[in-house]
């Protein structure tokens, strides 16, 4: 392993059990320090992670590491009944100590225990840096906020101490105030750091960049803007080199037919000598001879730079990309204005949804933002000191920010057909392609799915569900998607004529979609109602 390497792939390979390929033949290295790994939704980012951490075990070929390796699973936020010891992975090693101190002297208490005695006491020093307390390891990560347990976790890792972590997609569901303390985690991280992420904030504090495209993993050394500029520079030269290409390619075609077109012009002048001027045979055919060696020289000189200029076209063309991305075309539930749709209310705070409005509710992560969300879906009654909400129309579309909502061990298809029955399977296989979600990935179980492709497959329900939804509901939309599919996804809700009511920690996004209304919960829980989400954001 190169010194400056603390992770080197060598041939990599990973196939799924239904014989899927992932990954193959990935050859590179990570460096020391922090990397960003990118890539579209579905290049095998998760993947991979998972592969040098040893979570899954390679079809083929090698992974070295430089030291243990750590690791934060982007499918962190379904495990609600987790403790917040488990987040922080030391409840193995609290489970020994207390048994040692009950006077369970067992040698393997000693074993998970190592050097680890003081654990309780660095991780209460750790949790206060982040608003808990060693008090807390008991509590169940469904008592935490999304945003909260992903912090948690994030410390745990830091209290362990690894030579490696691998982060994927730490900011999914993280407040702002919340992402300023990752960020500052991150510039003073100990080891190397190797981080998946859409978060172009994050991604500007990591050292390099590393992408994972068409199977190849390349390292440019700088951040994210840095790698962005210079791919598209990279993408502007291959573009021009395969016009160019292009163009001698026509031109060697061009000089192919007629040079053929003179070929032909010579042997009908030959042919109307030799009939009209009465040759020796021998000379006539000497010259024949002569004429066919000439001719089939040249064709060969010339066929020969048609191939050479048809292999520089497709040598260009490999270096020009066609990267796909989502296609959404959301259904139009024919929501009138003037409609009420839902009502929310709070104290002085009263607001009536109508028509095809839209509603962004923002807020510190444990303010309460799924929970009135949950209580709205159920119906349940909000208690006096928390806000109330009504949803007055039936058809409701529900993204809970956890995918929760899918059937683990079924198929994509399986799991859109349960709320469109009616739909064929093939009506629904073209949609899942149109959402990148093609060949066996949607046969496979969800539970092997990345984040980005469970979110689609989420996303598929929406958009099939049966009737159309009037109220869509999306907790954290952007989590888990590339940063071109956010675009995607903003754009098709930007088009849809039904309501939105969108929680979101990401005001850029919530912009784009043009929000008529700005409800903010306080670290309280009340509701206030405020005119724009600059109010929010320098509040």
């Amino acid at each position: 392993m190169n010194l400056k390497s603390a992770i080197a792939l060598r041939d990599l390979s990973f196939e799924w059990a239904d014989g899927s390929i992932a990954l193959n033949s990935v050859t590179g290295s990570f460096s020391t320090g922090r990397t960003g790994l990118v890539g579209r939704n579905g290049a095998g980012k998760s993947t991979l992670l998972k592969l040098i951490a040893g979570e899954l075990t390679p079809t083929s070929g090698r992974i070295d590491t430089s030291g243990d390796v750590s690791y934060l699973p982007q499918t962190l936020m379904l495990r609600s009944d987790a403790t917040i010891a488990e987040l922080l992975g030391i409840h193995t090693t609290l489970a020994a100590i207390r048994a040692v101190e009950s006077g369970d002297v067992d040698q393997q208490h000693f074993d998970a225990i190592g050097d680890d005695w003081d654990i309780e006491s660095r991780a209460d020093e750790a949790l206060d840096r982040i608003g808990f307390s060693g008090a807390d390891l008991d509590r169940r990560v469904a008592e935490v906020s999304g945003g909260e347990a992903m912090l948690i976790a994030i410390t745990g890792l830091r209290i362990r101490r690894t030579a490696i972590t691998l982060l994927d997609e730490p900011t999914n569901n993280l407040d702002r105030a919340t992402r300023a303390k990752l960020a500052e985690f991150v510039d003073e991280w100990p080891g190397t750091l190797v981080v998946v992420s859409h978060d172009l904030e994050l991604l500007e504090r990591m050292e390099h960049t590393t992408e994972l495209h068409a199977g190849t993993l390349t390292t440019f050394g700088g951040p994210y803007s840095e790698w962005q500029a210079h791919q598209e520079q990279e993408q502007a030269a291959a573009q021009q080199s395969a016009k160019a290409a292009q163009q001698a390619l026509k031109v060697e075609k061009r000089l192919r037919q007629e040079a053929e077109s003179k070929l032909a012009q010579r042997a009908r002048t030959a042919k109307k000598t030799q009939r009209d001027g009465g040759l020796p045979k021998i000379l006539v055919n000497k010259r024949a001879s002569s004429a066919q060696e000439s001719a089939g020289a040249m064709r060969s000189t010339l066929d020969d730079k048609v191939l050479a200029a048809q292999s520089a076209l497709d040598a260009a063309d490999a270096r020009v990309r066609e990267d796909e991305h989502i296609h959404l075309v959301l259904p139009d539930p024919g929501v009138p204005r003037g409609r009420r749709i839902a009502e929310f209310a709070d104290g002085d705070t009263s607001v009536t949804v109508q028509g095809p409005e839209r509603v962004a509710l923002v807020g510190a992560n444990g303010s309460g933002k799924s929970t009135f969300i949950q209580k709205l879906l159920d119906g349940t009654e909000a208690s006096p000191d928390r806000p109330s909400g009504r949803i007055v129309t039936e058809f409701v579309g529900h993204l809970p920010q956890r995918l929760d909502g899918l059937d683990e061990d079924a198929s994509a298809i399986a799991n859109v057909q349960e709320v469109a029955p009616a739909t064929p399977a093939g009506a629904i296989r073209n949609q899942l392609a149109r959402l990148l979600l093609r060949g066996d990935s949607v046969d496979r179980p969800v539970r092997t799915l990345s984040g980005g492709e469970r979110f689609r497959v989420a996303l598929a329900k929406l958009l099939l569900a049966e009737p159309p939804a009037q109220l869509l509901i999306l907790d954290e939309p952007t989590n888990n998607l590339d940063i071109a599919s956010v675009e995607q996804l903003a754009q098709a809700l930007d088009a849809y004529r039904g309501a939105l009511l969108v929680v979101s920690h990401d005001f850029a996004f919530l912009e784009r979609i043009g929000v008529d209304t700005v409800l903010e919960l306080d670290s309280a829980g009340r509701m206030h109602r405020r005119g724009e989400l600059t109010d929010v954001r320098d509040s």
